[in-house]
């Protein structure tokens, strides 16, 4: 594989979830997604001229572009594409692991808007690549001789079409549920206009669901405008509107889902780690009766675990960080707030549906609404605000934001707390504070708000 340390002074392609830009403009344009597929194809397929790499996508417009420029590449180097077309990005890792792949790749940006775009990409296992993989291939691209060597004659890779591919990933996400499942479960899905929108209302109406489906129309262009697990609240009015059990948003790539209850009230991706760990829990099936999230997670979630028994490992953000350390303290549970949940008892990575799925058992076990069973997690105020900057300079080498930021972590004290970070995808610094108060909540966040604009903005 040869040298994985970066080189100085070169920025980092990757991000906290693979590499996202705005479709068309560097690192998205198809000459450098062209150069990515022949370099992932290289060093992930080994140099074999039977290299195999299943490629999906989200519904986005550039999807089609930049799913052919990693095609192109990875086919100039002899190796085959399987793709998928439109599938949530479990699926693809899903299918990665299942058809013995050496590696999977899903073109989308996630929650972001339709405008932009970005690969993911998982080994042949389903696990979504290392810091030390990721590095590889950073290099790797920087060192890419552009007359190759490619692949000559016979041995130019060529590209399937997985035509099963919904329907073997509906099989692996239903597996051991009954089919009659949700029978008499009245339920909303907001399937965001993006890769949950075939396969969500197929596999929901399978186990019998009474089903009302939002924003599964999509046009290349609506992919999260205004629906999704970031905008719940035409969600929440249909389940009012419908008297439904329950709704279930999921984002542009459905890797993560946020919960709406009978009442019309979100119900937070801590509030469904906290669910699910006392499911488990309750069963004997929680190993070693440990939950991994991020320091994100509000302060709820360790209180309501504290009071189940159950042990809380927090770790930096982004689902790699929560994986890893799931994997390193044999924990089958983790997951950020954003409702990235990850089931390693059952999957490799987060899956949007395979959490829906989970929270229905829950409910539908307990026999009581999903308002009830959410209770045991107090939610916290918290205040979240992201913040345009022009750089990302070490925060806390700036005097008059890390003396701030000090300053309102001390009036908190064990009350609450403050934490500021810049987004791993997009040019924004995260602030978020919380505390006993809303009020007071929001205006620490302001605070220290008005001093990133000052000296960042």
């Amino acid at each position: 594989m040869g040298d994985i340390t970066m080189k100085k002074n070169r920025p980092r392609l990757f991000g906290t979830d693979g590499i996202r830009a705005v479709a068309n403009r560097y690192p998205m344009t198809p000459e450098f997604v062209l150069e990515a597929g022949r370099t992932i194809c290289r060093i992930m397929g080994k140099g074999r001229a039977d290299t195999r790499i299943v490629v999906g996508k989200d519904t986005r417009l550039s999807g089609d572009m930049l799913v052919s420029a990693l095609a192109a590449g990875i086919c100039s180097m002899g190796g085959d594409v399987l793709t998928a077309g439109v599938i949530p990005t479990p699926g693809v890792a899903y299918l990665t692991r299942a058809l013995n792949a050496d590696a999977g790749i899903m073109v989308s940006a996630s929650h972001n808007p339709y405008e932009d775009n970005g690969i993911k990409i998982f080994d042949c296992h389903g696990f979504k690549i290392s810091d030390e993989m990721e590095s590889a291939i950073e290099n790797g691209l920087a060192g890419f001789k552009k007359n190759g060597p490619y692949a000559q004659k016979d041995g130019i890779g060529t590209i399937s079409q997985l035509t099963d591919a919904l329907d073997r990933y509906i099989q692996f996400l239903i597996k051991d549920l009954a089919s009659d499942f949700l029978k008499g479960v009245n339920l909303v899905i907001d399937c965001a206009n993006g890769a949950a929108s075939k396969i969500a209302p197929l596999l929901f109406s399978r186990l019998g669901a009474n089903l009302t489906v939002l924003f599964d129309e999509p046009d290349g262009k609506n992919i999260n405008d205004n629906c999704g697990s970031e905008y719940t609240e035409t969600l929440a009015q249909k389940v009012i509107e419908t008297k439904a059990d329950m709704g279930l948003a999921f984002d542009g790539d459905a890797d993560r889902i946020i919960a709406v209850d009978e009442e019309g009230r979100r119900i937070t991706g801590d509030q469904v780690l906290a669910v699910c760990a006392k499911h488990l829990n309750d069963r004997g099936m929680l190993k070693n009766r440990l939950v991994v999230s991020t320091k994100m997670s509000n302060i709820g979630l360790k209180k309501a675990l504290a009071r189940e028994g159950i042990s809380h490992l927090t770790v930096d953000v982004g689902d790699r960080r929560v994986l890893a350390a799931m994997i390193e303290n044999n924990a089958i549970l983790g997951g950020e707030d954003s409702g990235h949940v990850i089931f390693l008892d059952r999957h490799t990575t987060g899956d949007g549906i395979l959490t829906g799925l989970r929270l229905l058992e829950a409910v539908i076990e307990s026999k009581k609404p999903l308002s009830a069973i959410a209770k045991i997690m107090t939610v916290y105020p918290q205040v979240l605000k992201n913040i345009p900057v022009s750089e990302k300079k070490d925060i806390f080498s700036i005097p008059e934001i890390a003396n701030g930021i000090a300053a309102i972590q001390d009036k908190l004290a064990e009350r609450g707390r403050v934490l500021v970070r810049y987004s791993g995808t997009q040019p924004l610094c995260r602030v978020m504070v919380e505390g006993p108060d809303p009020a007071e909540t929001e205006a620490f966040c302001d605070e220290i708000v008005a001093l990133i604009q000052r000296h960042l903005g």
